[in-house]
């Protein structure tokens, strides 16, 4: 069995603010050590620069250099590979290069991206401190087509980039719904583009002409906007407020199909669990979210809410349809976002490495 350091420069699996990225981190952690193989997180040093700030840059690099000479010294001698999770400009990895140098252990990324834009400008000694740890990485793992772009092109040496589908933190299906009842939304109410979701979605439900009724999962600081969006539709609208996992899960098993634009989401986890428990998405053909989709003919952004609208009456109006693409949809996703297939895929391209180091 092989010991791993596992390490989240943007935050700790261990936060306590839940978010996607904590989410995956934990979900990670699970997959890697799935088949046995011991998973230590080695650092809760958070390394991020929210706004571009040189000072704070400073202090976390220096903070930094004396985590990396604490894991020298103090990381168990059996670790034989080390994992980084989330590499990029604003939260660049300033530990696992240096230590891996000095322990003499193979480095590998999770989800790390380039952005050459950045290396001018407040964030250009971050930038570029991601571009190097980037290029210290033997195999860097990419979620989605479009995470590839930047990586192939910027592709350092004989480096190896794998896909791994984003995934579900289970090994089983949970049970499926009968697609007869409400529509779901669920996400985060804050400003940009999760408010912008909720603004299509507000604008779609204008232009239907059919019987529905929706519920909503989800809390934050744009609550009140998002409600103010929704008024209009009086009683057909139920906020549920931010709910635990059982009563999510309870939540996608009575709906209909689930409704979520998904401006400029990375991929978005939700349109995973949705899919698990059966249920057909209405959503627009964007980068990330196609990636975690069932494959099929989902509305252009350009083509505004009427699209989504179109596409949600021809579900509404259809109960077969909507059985047969959740059945579809979940037979998908048991066959790729599933924790066993992302411990395969990881283990499949890192175990080379560890022969090497042998």
């Amino acid at each position: 069995m092989t010991r791993v350091a596992f390490y989240a420069p943007m935050k700790s699996p261990h936060s306590p603010v839940p978010s996607g990225d904590r989410e995956m981190a934990r979900n990670l952690m699970t997959a890697i050590g799935a088949d046995g193989e011991q998973v230590d997180l080695v650092s809760e040093l958070r390394i991020y620069d929210k706004t571009g700030d040189p000072d704070l840059q400073a202090r976390l690099r220096a903070a930094a250099e004396a985590e990396a000479q604490r894991l020298i010294e103090t990381l168990p001698a059996d670790t034989g590979l080390w994992v980084t999770y989330h590499n990029y400009y604003k939260a660049p990895d300033l530990l696992g290069p240096q230590v891996c140098r000095a322990r003499k252990i193979p480095y590998v990324q999770l989800e790390s991206t380039r952005a050459t834009s950045r290396l001018t400008g407040p964030w250009a000694g971050f930038a570029e401190a991601a571009h190097q740890a980037c290029d210290a990485a033997q195999v860097i793992f990419y979620f989605t087509a479009n995470d590839l772009i930047t990586l192939k092109r910027e592709r350092f040496g004989s480096q190896a980039l794998v896909h791994m589908p984003p995934f579900l933190p289970a090994s089983t299906l949970p049970p499926a719904s009968n697609c007869a009842g409400p529509m779901l939304t669920a996400g985060m109410m804050r400003a940009g583009d999760k408010l912008q979701s909720y603004r299509i979605i507000a604008e779609a439900l204008a232009a239907l002409d059919c019987d529905w009724t929706l519920e909503i999962v989800g809390d934050g600081p744009a609550r009140d906007q998002v409600e103010t969006l929704m008024a209009p539709y009086g009683y057909k609208i139920r906020f549920l407020g931010q709910l635990g996992r059982d009563a999510l899960q309870a939540a996608y098993q009575r709906a209909s199909l689930f409704l979520w634009p998904g401006v400029n989401e990375a991929f978005g986890m939700v349109y995973l669990e949705a899919q698990a428990t059966g249920l057909p998405v209405i959503a627009q053909d964007r980068p990330g979210v196609r990636d975690v989709l069932l494959p099929g003919d989902y509305p252009a952004p350009e083509d505004g809410p009427a699209a989504l609208a179109r596409s949600i009456e021809t579900l509404r109006s259809d109960p077969e349809q909507r059985r047969a693409q959740g059945t579809a949809a979940r037979a998908h996703i048991e066959a790729h976002h599933l924790i066993p297939s992302a411990t395969r895929t990881f283990w499949s391209a890192v175990s080379p490495l560890l022969e090497d180091t042998a």
